[in-house]
């Protein structure tokens, strides 16, 4: 298994290497703010890595959102005990 996921990781790296040597034409990118000149395989890799990041941190955030919810609810769940510690039959 370990020989399987080093052989992939070489041949992504081999991919990527040859992505970036046949893209190596100039980019112009005219941001508001900035004007910018990168290859073609550095602006691809940095369109990857930046979807991957804000795709990893919206999945993380709706997780978050969704487990503070779950708590907010199992933690009411334990204040709806009756005055005497037993439970009342609509929590139960």
């Amino acid at each position: 298994m370990r020989l399987l996921v080093i052989l992939l990781l070489v041949f992504f790296v081999a991919a990527g290497v040859v992505v970036g040597a046949l893209n190596a034409d100039l980019v112009s990118y005219d941001l508001a703010f900035a004007h910018v000149q990168w290859p073609k395989g550095a602006a691809l890799l940095a369109a990857v890595i930046l979807g991957w990041l804000l795709g990893g941190m919206t999945a993380w955030l709706g997780l978050s959102v969704r487990h503070r919810r779950l708590r907010r609810v199992r933690a009411g769940g334990q204040a709806a005990r009756e005055p005497d510690g037993k439970r009342s039959p609509a929590s139960a």
